[in-house]
């Protein structure tokens, strides 16, 4: 059974994953998905499953072998280092950019993260058993889910870097530009206590940083709700850490067009 224990929240949220029932999925919703070549999609069509995403859902806990991955829509799941003290850190988030799981098909069969939703949403999952034929297969599956594991490398190592080098209001700027980037709209469902678990600080600095991004005009924030109004204003105020990101998505993973 799949463990739900986040950062105090463990009760209130459900112990297994309910699936959704749908008539119909849509392909475009998932950009990995999007990626996938056409007959590759009708293939996996039938076994895809809508999940419902919860805020605090934990998909897999350090050293744990999935049954499935799962490809977000419309929540965002943090991958979190934690360590032997329960303090954690995030090290990359997953969007309908991507998706969770890809120790699955690298060899390793488990890591030392643990995946939480941070934003609830809705998903898709699929067997691990067939991912891993998909993979196995050297077709252009493998490609891309490759494509896609360079492009996630990259963000763990950028966000390291800008831990260590950058400011904490960089830093929020920066996370609160990859989170946008992986959901519709723009506003997201976060309490100040969560993000500082995510960027490994103490909640009194995260705090201050949201009120210098408030006073500025870029975010509104209320109970919970950062609402962005200056996008662009808060892509100047960040690091170059998010541009490097961004850049390499989409020279990795570009956009395929379906009918």
């Amino acid at each position: 059974m799949i463990s739900t224990c986040y950062s105090g929240l463990s009760n209130q949220f459900p112990k297994q994953i309910p699936v959704v029932i749908a008539h119909s999925i849509d392909r475009k919703s998932n950009h990995l998905l999007a990626a996938l070549p056409d007959k590759e999609w009708r293939r996996w069509l039938p076994e895809l499953e809508y999940v419902d995403m919860p805020l605090g859902q934990v998909l897999y806990e350090s050293g744990v072998t999935l049954n499935h991955v799962y490809f977000p829509t419309t929540s965002i799941v943090s991958l979190l280092y934690v360590m032997e003290d329960g303090s954690s850190a995030e090290i990359a988030v997953v969007g309908n950019d991507g998706l969770v799981g890809i120790s699955l098909f690298m060899g390793g069969g488990s890591t030392p993260s643990r995946a939480v939703v941070q934003s609830a949403g809705a998903g898709l999952r699929l067997r691990a058993q067939m991912l891993k034929d998909e993979f196995n297969q050297q077709s252009e599956v493998l490609h891309l889910l490759l494509r896609y594991t360079q492009a996630l490398i990259t963000q763990m190592a950028q966000t390291a870097v800008c831990n260590r080098h950058h400011s904490l209001d960089q830093q929020l700027c920066r996370w609160l530009l990859l989170s946008l980037d992986r959901l519709q709209g723009d506003e997201l469902v976060m309490t100040q206590e969560l993000i500082a678990n995510m960027l490994g600080v103490r909640r009194e600095g995260v705090t201050e940083a949201a009120v210098k991004l408030q006073q500025a005009g870029l975010i509104a924030y209320s109970r919970g709700r950062i609402s962005v109004l200056d996008r662009a204003g808060l892509e100047r105020r960040t690091c170059e850490c998010y541009a490097v990101v961004k850049r390499e998505y989409e020279r990795l993973l570009p956009a395929r067009h379906t009918a």
